[in-house]
């Protein structure tokens, strides 16, 4: 080894195996058996002043037990413009780096729109990502990845479909194109 790898420290790696995809509730769920704090994940949201309140409790599928998170209550206002959810984050009382990762998460979001749709990232209004419950996801992740000092994620491949569904007047491949993302 040369003596410039002796000394760097090691890459902590997530790596689900999201073989039939992972919704946001189930990534903090597997981050709490991890080891996350939940006290601190709850403190990080709660300064997002959204009104929510946190479920965290165990359950069991299939002979399988894992940790449930829920976001209930909040404000009711299920859609937002980038620019707003933004500033939710920015006004939260989380590390630097949680705030950064979260942001950048939800610009990567409002690029992939805009670019879809043709127009400007600022008028991308953000239907089911921008609701209380999808921004504690994100930033409750994002927190929790911190927490436990995780460098980097890798997932496996997501199993996404093939073939096509009847869509209105014709029939749309699987998986189909975005076409919630209103643009105003």
């Amino acid at each position: 080894m040369e003596n410039s790898e002796q000394g760097a420290a090691a890459s902590r790696i997530s790596y689900p195996d999201a073989f039939s995809g992972i919704s946001g509730d189930m990534t903090i769920g597997a981050l709490v058996d991890a080891g996350v704090d939940r006290a601190a994940i709850e403190a990080g949201l709660a300064s997002l002043g959204t009104g929510a309140s946190f479920i965290f409790e165990k359950t069991k599928r299939q002979g399988i037990a894992a940790a449930k998170f829920s976001v209930t209550g909040g404000e009711t206002k299920s859609h937002r413009h980038l620019p707003r959810i933004l500033r939710i984050i920015d006004c939260a009382d989380l590390l630097p780096t949680v705030r950064e990762r979260a942001s950048a998460v939800f610009r990567r979001l409002g690029e992939a729109e805009a670019t879809v749709h043709n127009v400007p990232v600022e008028n991308i209004h953000f239907h089911e990502v921008g609701a209380v419950d999808s921004i504690c996801d994100i930033v409750a992740s994002c927190l929790a990845l911190e927490l436990l000092g995780i460098d980097r994620v890798c997932s496996s491949p997501v199993n996404i479909g093939a073939g096509t569904v009847p869509d209105r007047a014709w029939h749309s491949s699987v998986p189909a194109p975005a076409r919630r993302g209103r643009i105003e």
